[in-house]
Protein backbone atom coordinates (compact mmCIF):
# COMPACT_ATOMS: atom_id res chain seq x y z
CA UNK A 1 0.00 0.00 0.00
CA UNK A 2 1.32 3.42 -0.95
CA UNK A 3 2.34 5.55 2.02
CA UNK A 4 0.45 8.74 2.63
CA UNK A 5 2.62 11.86 2.31
CA UNK A 6 1.89 15.15 4.01
CA UNK A 7 3.25 18.31 2.44
CA UNK A 8 3.98 21.23 4.76
CA UNK A 9 4.62 24.58 3.08
CA UNK A 10 5.99 27.44 5.14
CA UNK A 11 5.66 31.03 3.94
CA UNK A 12 8.31 33.08 5.71
CA UNK A 13 10.60 36.06 5.26
CA UNK A 14 13.35 34.07 6.98
CA UNK A 15 13.44 30.51 5.60
CA UNK A 16 17.05 30.10 6.72
CA UNK A 17 15.98 30.36 10.37
CA UNK A 18 14.01 27.12 10.30
CA UNK A 19 15.03 25.08 7.25
CA UNK A 20 17.92 23.36 9.05
CA UNK A 21 15.66 22.02 11.80
CA UNK A 22 13.60 20.13 9.22
CA UNK A 23 16.63 18.39 7.69
CA UNK A 24 17.72 16.42 10.76
CA UNK A 25 16.55 13.77 13.21
CA UNK A 26 12.98 12.47 12.86
CA UNK A 27 12.06 15.00 10.16
CA UNK A 28 15.00 13.84 8.05
CA UNK A 29 13.97 10.19 8.36
CA UNK A 30 10.33 10.99 7.60
CA UNK A 31 11.25 12.95 4.48
CA UNK A 32 13.55 10.13 3.31
CA UNK A 33 10.77 7.60 3.91
CA UNK A 34 8.32 9.61 1.84
CA UNK A 35 6.02 10.40 4.78
CA UNK A 36 6.65 14.11 4.78
CA UNK A 37 7.68 16.89 2.43
CA UNK A 38 8.69 20.43 3.32
CA UNK A 39 8.55 23.42 0.99
CA UNK A 40 9.76 26.89 1.93
CA UNK A 41 8.32 29.94 0.20
CA UNK A 42 10.57 32.97 0.64
CA UNK A 43 8.24 35.92 1.12
CA UNK A 44 10.89 38.42 0.07
CA UNK A 45 10.86 37.07 -3.47
CA UNK A 46 7.45 38.66 -3.79
CA UNK A 47 8.36 42.02 -2.31
CA UNK A 48 8.35 45.35 -4.17
CA UNK A 49 11.27 47.29 -5.57
CA UNK A 50 15.00 46.78 -5.40
CA UNK A 51 14.88 46.04 -1.68
CA UNK A 52 11.97 43.58 -2.02
CA UNK A 53 9.85 45.45 0.51
CA UNK A 54 7.21 43.32 2.21
CA UNK A 55 6.08 45.55 5.08
CA UNK A 56 4.60 48.98 5.60
CA UNK A 57 3.56 51.33 8.38
CA UNK A 58 0.15 50.60 9.97
CA UNK A 59 -2.84 52.82 9.32
CA UNK A 60 -3.86 54.63 12.48
CA UNK A 61 -0.27 55.00 13.61
CA UNK A 62 1.67 53.05 16.18
CA UNK A 63 5.10 51.44 16.43
CA UNK A 64 6.56 48.87 14.10
CA UNK A 65 5.72 47.65 10.62
CA UNK A 66 3.04 45.33 9.29
CA UNK A 67 3.46 42.59 6.67
CA UNK A 68 1.55 43.58 3.54
CA UNK A 69 -1.26 41.64 1.88
CA UNK A 70 0.10 41.43 -1.66
CA UNK A 71 3.41 39.61 -1.03
CA UNK A 72 1.57 36.91 0.92
CA UNK A 73 -1.10 36.62 -1.76
CA UNK A 74 1.52 36.29 -4.47
CA UNK A 75 3.46 33.73 -2.42
CA UNK A 76 0.37 31.55 -1.99
CA UNK A 77 -0.49 31.84 -5.67
CA UNK A 78 3.03 30.79 -6.63
CA UNK A 79 2.44 27.35 -5.10
CA UNK A 80 -1.20 27.17 -6.23
CA UNK A 81 -2.47 27.26 -2.66
CA UNK A 82 -5.63 28.90 -1.46
CA UNK A 83 -8.03 28.65 1.46
CA UNK A 84 -11.23 26.58 1.41
CA UNK A 85 -9.58 23.77 -0.54
CA UNK A 86 -10.41 20.12 0.12
CA UNK A 87 -7.71 18.17 1.98
CA UNK A 88 -5.66 21.35 2.47
CA UNK A 89 -5.46 24.12 5.05
CA UNK A 90 -3.81 27.53 5.06
CA UNK A 91 -2.90 28.62 8.59
CA UNK A 92 -1.84 32.02 9.93
CA UNK A 93 -0.22 32.21 13.35
CA UNK A 94 -1.81 34.76 15.67
CA UNK A 95 -2.38 35.37 19.38
CA UNK A 96 -6.06 35.65 18.52
CA UNK A 97 -6.11 32.19 16.97
CA UNK A 98 -7.41 28.87 18.19
CA UNK A 99 -5.04 27.26 20.71
CA UNK A 100 -3.08 24.37 19.23
CA UNK A 101 -3.93 21.06 20.90
CA UNK A 102 -3.13 17.42 20.27
CA UNK A 103 -6.61 16.93 18.81
CA UNK A 104 -6.10 19.76 16.31
CA UNK A 105 -2.68 18.35 15.37
CA UNK A 106 -4.20 14.91 14.83
CA UNK A 107 -6.94 16.37 12.61
CA UNK A 108 -4.35 18.27 10.57
CA UNK A 109 -2.31 15.08 10.10
CA UNK A 110 -5.14 13.67 7.97
CA UNK A 111 -4.72 16.43 5.37
CA UNK A 112 -2.62 16.24 2.21
CA UNK A 113 -1.16 19.73 2.49
CA UNK A 114 -0.77 22.37 5.18
CA UNK A 115 0.48 25.86 4.34
CA UNK A 116 1.75 27.91 7.28
CA UNK A 117 1.97 31.69 7.00
CA UNK A 118 4.53 33.18 9.39
CA UNK A 119 3.93 36.72 10.54
CA UNK A 120 6.71 39.12 11.54
CA UNK A 121 7.21 42.58 12.99
CA UNK A 122 4.02 44.06 14.46
CA UNK A 123 1.72 41.67 12.65
CA UNK A 124 0.07 40.90 9.34
CA UNK A 125 -2.46 42.95 7.38
CA UNK A 126 -5.82 41.78 8.73
CA UNK A 127 -7.11 41.24 5.20
CA UNK A 128 -4.82 38.20 5.03
CA UNK A 129 -6.69 36.61 7.94
CA UNK A 130 -10.03 37.60 6.45
CA UNK A 131 -9.42 36.41 2.90
CA UNK A 132 -6.36 34.20 2.38
CA UNK A 133 -6.34 31.64 5.21
CA UNK A 134 -8.65 29.01 6.65
CA UNK A 135 -7.98 29.87 10.25
CA UNK A 136 -5.60 31.41 12.76
CA UNK A 137 -3.69 29.25 15.24
CA UNK A 138 -1.90 30.21 18.46
CA UNK A 139 0.63 28.08 20.32
CA UNK A 140 0.17 30.02 23.57
CA UNK A 141 -0.55 33.31 25.29
CA UNK A 142 2.85 34.87 24.76
CA UNK A 143 4.53 36.97 22.08
CA UNK A 144 7.32 35.80 19.75
CA UNK A 145 9.22 37.72 17.09
CA UNK A 146 7.54 35.80 14.29
CA UNK A 147 5.65 32.70 13.21
CA UNK A 148 8.71 30.60 12.41
CA UNK A 149 8.96 28.85 15.78
CA UNK A 150 5.18 28.21 15.88
CA UNK A 151 5.50 26.72 12.38
CA UNK A 152 8.07 24.22 13.66
CA UNK A 153 5.96 23.44 16.73
CA UNK A 154 2.88 22.76 14.65
CA UNK A 155 4.85 20.77 12.07
CA UNK A 156 6.25 18.38 14.66
CA UNK A 157 2.99 18.11 16.60
CA UNK A 158 1.22 17.13 13.38
CA UNK A 159 3.97 14.87 12.03
CA UNK A 160 3.96 12.75 15.18
CA UNK A 161 0.51 11.49 14.18
CA UNK A 162 1.68 10.26 10.79
CA UNK A 163 1.89 6.44 10.82
CA UNK A 164 5.57 5.50 10.76
CA UNK A 165 6.93 8.86 11.91
CA UNK A 166 7.72 7.65 15.43
CA UNK A 167 8.45 4.05 14.58
CA UNK A 168 6.36 2.75 17.49
CA UNK A 169 2.93 4.32 17.62
CA UNK A 170 2.65 3.55 21.35
CA UNK A 171 5.37 6.12 22.00
CA UNK A 172 2.85 8.87 21.35
CA UNK A 173 2.43 10.71 24.65
CA UNK A 174 -1.12 11.59 23.61
CA UNK A 175 -1.91 7.86 23.80
CA UNK A 176 0.06 6.75 26.86
CA UNK A 177 0.25 10.09 28.63
CA UNK A 178 3.29 11.90 29.96
CA UNK A 179 4.62 10.30 33.13
CA UNK A 180 7.91 10.63 35.09
CA UNK A 181 10.77 8.71 33.46
CA UNK A 182 14.03 7.53 35.01
CA UNK A 183 17.25 6.13 33.53
CA UNK A 184 20.56 4.65 34.71
CA UNK A 185 22.17 4.84 37.22
CA UNK A 186 19.71 3.63 39.84
CA UNK A 187 21.16 5.99 42.46
CA UNK A 188 22.72 9.41 41.94
CA UNK A 189 25.08 9.98 44.84
CA UNK A 190 26.90 13.06 46.13
CA UNK A 191 24.32 15.49 44.87
CA UNK A 192 23.76 18.67 46.91
CA UNK A 193 24.90 18.11 50.52
CA UNK A 194 25.31 14.37 49.90
CA UNK A 195 21.66 13.80 49.00
CA UNK A 196 21.03 10.49 47.21
CA UNK A 197 18.53 10.60 44.34
CA UNK A 198 16.80 7.25 43.86
CA UNK A 199 14.54 5.65 41.28
CA UNK A 200 11.05 4.72 42.63
CA UNK A 201 11.08 1.13 43.89
CA UNK A 202 8.09 0.12 41.78
CA UNK A 203 10.07 0.72 38.59
CA UNK A 204 12.74 -1.71 39.80
CA UNK A 205 10.24 -4.40 40.80
CA UNK A 206 9.84 -6.08 37.43
CA UNK A 207 6.08 -6.20 38.07
CA UNK A 208 4.72 -4.84 34.79
CA UNK A 209 1.18 -4.54 36.12
CA UNK A 210 2.26 -2.41 39.07
CA UNK A 211 4.52 -0.35 36.82
CA UNK A 212 1.63 0.28 34.40
CA UNK A 213 -0.61 1.30 37.33
CA UNK A 214 2.07 3.66 38.68
CA UNK A 215 2.55 5.27 35.28
CA UNK A 216 -1.18 5.72 34.82
CA UNK A 217 -1.49 7.25 38.30
CA UNK A 218 1.30 9.70 37.55
CA UNK A 219 0.27 10.35 33.94
CA UNK A 220 -0.83 13.69 32.51
CA UNK A 221 -3.92 12.01 31.02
Amino acid sequence: MKKKKLTIQIVTAFPGLIKEYTTDSMFKRAVSAGLLEFKFIDLRKFGEGVHKKIDERPFGGGPGMVLQFDPIWQALKSVKTKAKTKNEKVILFSLRGRKLTGKIAEDFSKLKKITLVCGRYEGVDERVAENLVDEEISIGDYVLSGGELPALVLSEAVARFLPGFLGKQESLESIRGSYPAYSRPEKIINYKKGKVLKVPEVLLSGDHKKIAEWRLKNSSL
